[in-house]
Formats: structure tokens, C-alpha cells, sequence
């Protein structure tokens, strides 16, 4: 019998590499989608080159979303790429739109062309709740997006159900919530958190930026979401869940856990830049996950704090080879 074949766009991303790391685990036969570009960033999965299979596509072009499809013959295929940092989506609306809502729809539409047998993945995000109706949130919840990015998620959420009960797609969307890892951006406040408390500690940067310290999310492990993601295209029938720790943290209380990895004191080094608030708040995220954990038997295992010492001393593994400075060394704190 032949291994099963997945398909990942944004594979080069922080869930698609731990994805693919899963799936391979799994004995899966991994293909991934990456754009043509002048720079290319494979970092992610440097260490998987060779044991997955990459195919030049592009969620603004519907051809090569067909064309690939038709080239791999995929079982399953997992949307995980987006334009996903929110601030961005404020200066680049139209194309968020394009790639993040619009994309998803070109992508089940080749599904439907080319072989509607294919199961379907989108990632979908807590941001679709917005100003939240209720707390916390669960998959009946009312959606209050507050950002174009968050617009665009909703768009392709609802598409993605759309095709499920307009043509038998067996489509799903998983809401996680934020979830986080060394491999995540450097834009998103948790790793721009945990790098630059890796460079202060080295004394390679003298403070931090940030804009809304109160915001309150629901934090969890990357590398334990993508086991989620694979689970519900496991099950008998399509259906959506929300993906999450049921746990709520600010972001003060991210960057005082980042800084007591490093016992540093954070008001000595924490600045806030009125900037970097976004024009439409979302205050508060938390995650329902009973479906998850009744129906996938999937749970978050990694604490809050945890998370924030694995993501630390990755930065400053990262950060001392970068600069050869060693924590305790000459010109650190």
C-alpha cells in the first residue's frame, strides 16, 4: 500500500514545518506549495530538504493551484498559507484580501475540479472573534473581526464551509488560537519578546517596544497544534473546531515570564510606543476547547511558561551563535 500524500501550503511557516515534521512521523508522503521569489527563506525546513517535495504555486494564481494539485495527487491537502501578521493587513488590506480570503477560495475550487475526494484543511484564527461576543469563545460563538487580516480569515472560513455543503467537500477549518514557537516570525510581539530579551541579556539591545500591554490571549505550542490539524481530517465526517489552552495571559505577563528566564528586572528595559496599537483593538481571546478534546481526544499540553522558557533559550542559543557573546560574558548584563 502507498503512503498517504499531503499537500502544505506555507510549509516554509512555522506550522507548516512542524507539520511536515508530523506527517513524515506519520509516514506521509509530504509535498509543500512555495511562492517564486527572488529571496528565498526555507529556513524552517532546511532540515526536512530532501524528505519532502516542494512545488512552485501561488494562492493568487488559480492555474498553478491546479496544476500542482493535479501533479502530487494529494490526500490531503492543509491552507496554512496567509498574509497572517494583522499590523500588515492594515497597510496592505487589499492584498491580505487577495491571498488570505480569496486564495482559500481558488484552492477549493481547484479541490472541486481536479478531485473533490481530497480533504481539506483551512487554517482559520481566533481573530474572526474580534470583539467578542461572549467568553470564551467555542465554535457557536458570534464572529466581530476587528482587523482586514481577521475580515479576510472570516471570508475564508465561511467559504470553506460553504463548499463543504454546497459540493460534499469534506472541508474543515480549525480556530486556533495564537500559538506560538521559536520558529515563530519575529514580527509577532511573542518572539519579538523572547529575541529581543535574548539580545538584552547579551546587551546587544537596550529596550523593548511594545504597544498594548493589557491585550489578553490564549497562548499555546505550535508544535502541539499541527497534531490537531491532522486529526480532524481523520475523522468520519467534516466538522469545524476550536483549537486552544482554555488559559488566558497578557502580554505583560509575556515579557515578565520572558525576562524572569533571563533574571532581568522588565521594568528597567520595557517601553511603550503608542505606534504600535493597533486602530482597531482586540482586547480579549479565549479559547472553548471542549470539542476539540472530547471529539479529536487532542489537548494542549505545554504550560504558558513553559512555552515562553523553550522560546527564550532558542534566542539566545540563536543569538549567541549569531554574535559569539555568551550569557555572564564580557559586555552582557
Amino acid at each position: 500500500m502507498s503512503a498517504r500524500r499531503a499537500l502544505i501550503t506555507g510549509v516554509t511557516g512555522q506550522d507548516g514545518s512542524y507539520l511536515a515534521e508530523l506527517l513524515l512521523e506519520k509516514g506521509y508522503e509530504v509535498h509543500g506549495v512555495v511562492r517564486r521569489s527572488s529571496t528565498e527563506t526555507f529556513e524552517r525546513i532546511a532540515h526536512l530538504r530532501g524528505r519532502i517535495e516542494l512545488h512552485q504555486a501561488d494562492l493568487l494564481d488559480q492555474v498553478s493551484l491546479v496544476n500542482t494539485i493535479r501533479t502530487c495527487r494529494p490526500d490531503e491537502i492543509y491552507n496554512l498559507a496567509a498574509q497572517s501578521f494583522v499590523p500588515t493587513s492594515w497597510v496592505q488590506p487589499s492584498l491580505t484580501g487577495e491571498f488570505t480570503a480569496l486564495g482559500v477560495t481558488r484552492m477549493l475550487e481547484a479541490i472541486r475540479v481536479v478531485d473533490p475526494g481530497i480533504r481539506f484543511y483551512q487554517a482559520s484564527s481566533s481573530e474572526m472573534y474580534g470583539r467578542v461576543q461572549e467568553t470564551p469563545q467555542n465554535e457557536a460563538t458570534d464572529f466581530y473581526p476587528r482587523s482586514p487580516y481577521a475580515v479576510a480569515k472570516l471570508y475564508g472560513h465561511w467559504i470553506t464551509v460553504n463548499y463543504r455543503e454546497s459540493y460534499g467537500l469534506f472541508a474543515v477549518s480549525g480556530i486556533l488560537f495564537n500559538h506560538e514557537s521559536p520558529r515563530r516570525g519575529r514580527e509577532f510581539v511573542t518572539r519579538k519578546i523572547t529575541e529581543s530579551v535574548a539580545k538584552i541579556k547579551l546587551g546587544l539591545q537596550d529596550e523593548l517596544l511594545l504597544g498594548n500591554t493589557d491585550a489578553m490571549r490564549d497562548w499555546g505550542y505550535a508544535k502541539e497544534y499541527v497534531d490537531a490539524m491532522w486529526r480532524m481530517l481523520q475523522r468520519e465526517e467534516p466538522a469545524d473546531y476550536v483549537v486552544g489552552t482554555g488559559r488566558q495571559n497578557s502580554v505583560r505577563d509575556c515579557f515578565e515570564a520572558a525576562f524572569a528566564c533571563v533574571d532581568l528586572d522588565p521594568e528597567d528595559f520595557v517601553r511603550t510606543d503608542p505606534a504600535l496599537v493597533r486602530p482597531a483593538e482586540v482586547d480579549t481571546l479565549l479559547a472553548d476547547p471542549t470539542k476539540a478534546r472530547e471529539e479529536l481526544g487532542w489537548t494542549a499540553r505545554t504550560s504558558f511558561r513553559e512555552l515562553m522558557e523553550i522560546m527564550v533559550a532558542a534566542d539566545l542559543e540563536m543569538q549567541e551563535k549569531a554574535s559569539g557573546r555568551r550569557r555572564g560574558g564580557p559586555g552582557t548584563r
